[in-house]
Order: structure tokens, then C-alpha cells, then sequence
């Protein structure tokens, strides 16, 4: 029996979120601006239809803001991952299998339900994540992961599917006619310079690319090209990954809201990016053993003195504490601090990272039991409450507390649903 997949991506994610909780811009072109409020990260379908483009720097559309009376947000992190977790637990109840593959996306094993219920279905999953999030969703259903990332595609594009296709059980005439209509660079997994190289072969459309040599596939695109031959053939070869793979390499990194030359708003910026490094350890049950911090100037501003460098650091034992990160943190910007220079952006890169599990302690007595169990403990209690009340409810003195060189979110909107004084009020 061939299994069924679906992709539910949520529509122009983070202008959805938005206009959530503001009933006032439902129908008016919206845009979020990236960190530091410098460029589009998000577009609502008014603003596509005017030629924006993704990741267009705001100066260069300040016309077209004016004149069509654009609202822009900027980035509210906090509250786009608290509604994303929402619509995840609600596809969870519709399958068994489910790969939550972006903060929008997820694709779900649907091999439980018949050929004939698919569209039923998919329009059941649609309503359900509308009604308990307010999120629209599109949802596409197919044979393979490859076919619904098309036919949702499709659903985006052509509003006559009312947000749901399934062609798991179309013929294969009738799946050739779609994939005839899908330029090849639109297909998952192949890109502008893949499709750059099939153009050569005269390879331009999905259905091109379906009926090409795998074996010539897999010599000029890899062993990954060649899966996505079957794939749109209707074999399914990528399968879902249901478990979240521990990242090897953990990153913490902003532009800074403006130029930083005190040594001292350096230390408050690198140790904030390190402990958010920590979180993002410890949520995947993690330790680090090395890490990397570095600086640098302004290298769009050519007038001033440049000046880039970063170290990395052991430690000498792989640890999630933070006090204990925050530490070697510090150590290793001081070693790289240079005065007289403006910096714009710092980061903290975490590598060598270890599971809990393979931890081993010191049979010297530096690294002990006890002490390891009353750090964890003690992490466990911050993460706890910051989760509960709110992130910085909790936050360690390195970190400051006015935190002027923050990046620019001058148009955020409240963090409706992580920030308790921050709750959507009627009054």
C-alpha cells in the first residue's frame, strides 16, 4: 500500500499572526520587517501583488509604503513560535507521524485515511487549525513529500482549491498535466543553479524532470536529485523525520540597534547571546564543549575603521550552565577587544556539542556529580520560570538591564500570548 502524505503550511505565517489580534488590518497590505527593522520578511498578499520582494531593504519601498499606506511590524519572535506550537499540537491530533519541518510547515502521515476521504480530510485539518488558532492554512496531499510540497504550491496559487488539494489519487495523465504547469526551479529540492544545468538538457518543467534518466540524475545532481526523480514519479523515498535531530552547532548573532564602543555594552551583548545559546542547548538536552565569540564593525560603512575577529574557547568540561558559558564568553572577548573601533554586530557559536547522556565525569573531582545535578537543577528553575512568566524573568547580572544597544523593534506588537503584561486587553 503507498503511503499518503500531507504538507499543511501556514499562509504568510508571521502577517497571519499579526492580524490576529488586530481585526482593524485584515484586509490591508501588511509587512514584517526583519531584526533591526532593515529589511521584508514577510509579505501579505497585497504587498506581493505590488512587486515586493522578499528580503528588500525598507529604504528602497519607501515610496510604495506611503502611497498604498503599507503597515509595518517588526519581528515578534516570540509570539510567531508560541502561535506555530499551537497549529503543531493541532495537526498532531490528525496523525500519528507528524515532521514539523519550519515554524509554518509540517508534513503528516495521512496512510490512515482512504483514497476517496483525502480531500474530506484535508479540509477537516484546514477548518480545525482556523478555528482553534485563527491561522489559515493550505494543505496539500500526495503520495510522496516531494508532490505535496507541488500541490500545495498549487493551493497558494490558485484560490479555486480553497486552500486543500489532494492528487494522491489522480491518474497518471492527469498528475503529468499539473507537473506540466511547474517550472522545474519550483521543484523542491532544485533550485536556480540545478535548473540552470537541466535547462541545458532542455529539462524545464516537474513533468520534464519526472520522465529524465535517474541515473544521469543522480551523476549531475547527486544521490538527492536522483530521489526526487522518484519522488515525482510517485515513489517515496524521503521519509518523514518525526524526531527532531540535535543541532550540532548552536548560534547566537544580532546586528546591534546602534554603533557599540564601550567595552562594557559589548560584555552585556555577548553574554545575552550566550545564554540564549544555552536555552536553545538545553531544549535539545545538550552540553557544549567549545565556544566561539566574535566581533565586528560596520562593513557597509567604509569611512570608518575596520576591524573583524573571533576566538574559540574549550572548556574543560562540556557544560549547558549558563554562569559557567557566560564566563568563557567573556574571557574570550576580552581577548579580542580591540579600543577605538565602533562595532555593529557580535555573536556566540557553539560547537563540539555533546548529549547529556555521553557526559563523563572527572575522576580528579573537577567535574562531579553533585555539582553537575545542582547546575542542571538550577538551570531547570530559570528555564521554568522564564517559560511560564515570560522570557528575562529570570536573567543573570552579565546580561545588564537597559540594554540600549538592543536591535530596533520600534513597530513590534505585544507578545499577546507569552507576555503576561503584555495580554490583549479591551479596556
Amino acid at each position: 500500500m503507498n503511503r499518503i502524505f500531507a504538507l499543511v503550511d501556514c499562509n504568510n505565517f508571521y502577517v497571519s499572526c499579526e492580524r490576529l489580534f488586530s481585526a482593524s488590518i485584515q484586509n490591508k497590505p501588511v509587512i514584517v520587517l526583519s531584526n533591526n527593522d532593515g529589511c521584508v520578511v514577510a509579505r501579505s498578499n497585497e504587498v506581493k501583488k505590488l512587486g515586493v520582494k522578499m528580503g528588500q531593504p525598507v529604504f528602497e519601498i519607501k515610496n510604495l509604503i506611503e502611497q498604498h499606506n503599507i503597515v509595518l511590524f517588526s519581528s515578534n519572535y516570540s509570539l510567531y513560535a508560541d502561535m506555530s506550537d499551537r497549529v503543531m499540537q493541532l495537526l498532531a491530533t490528525f496523525a500519528s507521524e507528524v515532521e514539523v519541518y519550519s515554524i509554518d510547515e509540517s508534513f503528516l502521515n495521512l496512510s490512515h485515511v482512504s483514497l476517496e476521504s483525502l480531500q474530506e480530510y484535508g479540509e477537516e485539518i484546514r477548518a480545525t487549525v482556523w478555528q482553534f488558532t485563527g491561522i489559515p492554512v493550505s494543505v496539500g496531499i500526495a503520495t510522496t513529500k516531494t508532490l505535496t510540497k507541488i500541490a500545495t504550491e498549487i493551493v497558494k496559487k490558485q484560490t479555486g482549491y480553497l486552500g486543500v488539494l489532494s492528487i494522491a489519487q489522480m491518474s497518471e495523465a492527469e498528475l503529468d498535466e499539473l507537473l506540466e504547469g511547474i517550472s522545474v526551479e519550483d521543484v523542491w529540492g532544485i533550485g536556480h543553479r540545478y535548473a540552470a544545468a537541466l535547462r541545458t538538457r532542455d529539462i524545464y518543467t516537474a513533468k520534464d524532470l519526472k520522465y529524465t534518466d535517474p541515473h544521469w540524475i543522480r551523476r549531475h545532481l547527486t544521490v538527492v536529485g536522483a530521489r526526487t526523480v522518484l519522488e515525482l514519479r510517485g515513489i517515496s523515498c524521503i521519509p518523514l523525520e518525526t524526531k527532531v535531530k540535535p543541532k550540532k552547532g548552536i548560534m547566537s548573532s544580532k546586528t546591534f540597534g546602534r554603533p557599540i564602543d564601550q567595552l562594557q555594552e559589548l560584555e552585556e551583548a555577548v553574554a545575552n547571546y550566550t545564554a540564549r545559546a544555552a536555552e536553545k542547548l538545553r531544549d535539545q538536552d545538550s552540553l557544549v564543549l567549545c565556544i566561539n565569540v566574535f566581533i565586528q564593525t560596520n562593513v557597509f560603512q567604509k569611512d570608518a575603521p575596520q576591524y573583524s575577529k573571533s576566538l574559540s574557547k574549550m572548556l574543560p568540561f562540556p557544560t549547558a550552565f549558563t554562569p559557567d558559558l557566560i564566563s568563557a564568553a567573556l574571557e574570550a572577548l576580552h581577548s579580542i577587544y580591540q579600543p577605538g573601533y565602533s562595532f555593529k554586530k557580535a555573536g556566540v557559536y557553539f560547537s563540539k556539542i555533546v548529549s547529556q547522556e555521553s557526559i563523563q565525569f572527572d575522576l580528579f573531582g573537577n567535574f562531579t556529580v553533585e555539582g553537575h545535578v545542582k547546575k542542571t537543577k538550577l538551570m531547570c528553575v530559570v528555564d521554568l520560570l522564564n517559560r511560564l512568566l515570560g522570557r528575562d524573568t529570570l536573567f543573570f547580572g552579565a546580561q545588564g538591564i537597559s540594554r540600549e544597544w538592543k536591535m530596533r523593534q520600534e513597530r513590534r506588537s505585544p507578545r499577546y500570548t507569552t507576555q503576561w503584561s503584555e495580554l490583549l486587553s479591551t479596556t
